[in-house]
């Protein structure tokens, strides 16, 4: 089925965007007051001079990330995390826009990353106008709604490549998670796999094995920067408490550098908003101490592995 842009054109900048950001900001703290840390104006109406769709795009940094949920009393419709682990996306349409409401706890790495893409617009005008033309170009294809992956449109990959850019002519070096969505994702996603785990243990890697596209398996990919540098498969086990870690690698230049710690710390605050009370793994012997720093023990995994020499190792991700 074809995807044609319908009624989508990018508007003049208006300068009553950010009163309008403002009311529905007071909106929010409003309906979640004990809950809110900050709120931000992002995405290009938040950008002075800038061409846009009439879209108002919220940044909502919260203490609680499932208390948001709260959020469908001031008529916020919850439509999940999307592309990014640990982001909750909500959409409300007013009398003046529609609403793209982006909720996620402190430290997430999507904060830092909307805010350097939104300041360098700020300080750039000539990569503002840029990036105006750009969507307009975008726009003007008749295709440009068609959908990849379930998620990105093309529009939506155009402006991705733009953005990363720009990430990486502003120095970001922030980390941030996202699942693996679009075809470059993917490429570096099965690049890191097939050397650091495959390759070692003489197992052919199979880039269409049926766990990539399952519906119970989660693909991460930890971003430095605009870099990607590990990757994680998760799998949600029929057995309602567990999750099973089925891979976990990080790429040579950045090895013994946290990434490895930090991606699994986000997997299990994510498992436990999914109600998931533990997480298991067979651990390869050589990363056994890892596992083991980050408070995973011994624990019986009654499944199958591709890995002749390994230790079941396993975590309850309620402890603390």
């Amino acid at each position: 089925m074809e995807h044609r842009i319908k009624h989508i054109e990018i508007m003049p900048y208006n300068p009553n965007w950010p009163s309008m950001f403002e009311l529905e900001a007071a909106i929010i703290k409003q309906t979640i007051t004990n809950n809110v840390i900050n709120i931000y104006h992002i995405g290009s109406t938040s950008v002075p001079g800038l061409k846009a769709k009439q879209d108002l795009d919220i940044l909502c940094v919260v203490k609680n990330l499932p208390d948001s949920l709260l959020l469908d009393k001031a008529g916020y419709l919850f439509k999940g995390e999307l592309n990014i682990p640990l982001r909750y996306y909500f959409s409300k349409n007013t009398t003046q826009s529609k609403v793209n409401l982006h909720v996620v706890e402190e430290d997430h790495g999507f904060i830092a990353r909307n805010l350097c893409f939104r300041e360098y617009l700020r300080e750039h005008k000539d990569v503002c106008l840029e990036y105006a033309n750009l969507k307009e170009q975008l726009l003007q294809d008749p295709y440009s709604y068609q959908r990849h992956n379930l998620t990105f449109t093309n529009y939506s990959l155009g402006k991705h490549r733009f953005i990363k850019n720009v990430l990486e002519k502003a120095g970001f070096t922030s980390s941030c998670i996202g699942f693996c969505m679009h075809n470059d994702e993917w490429e570096s996603y099965h690049y890191i796999k097939e050397q650091q785990i495959f390759n070692p243990i003489n197992v052919t890697y199979d880039r269409n094995h049926p766990s990539i596209t399952a519906e119970n398996n989660y693909h991460f990919v930890l971003y430095k920067g605009v870099n990607i540098v590990s990757v994680a498969q998760i799998e949600l086990l029929k057995d309602p408490e567990v999750m099973a870690l089925r891979s976990l690698a990080t790429d040579s230049p950045y090895k013994q550098q946290g990434y490895g710690s930090y991606i699994m710390k986000t997997i299990e605050q994510w498992g436990k908003y999914k109600e998931r009370k533990f997480i298991k793994m067979h651990a390869r012997l050589s990363a056994e101490q890892f596992y083991r720093n980050l408070g995973y023990s011994n624990m019986l995994f009654d499944d199958p592995s591709i890995q002749k020499e390994y230790i079941d190792l396993g975590k309850e991700l309620n402890e603390n």
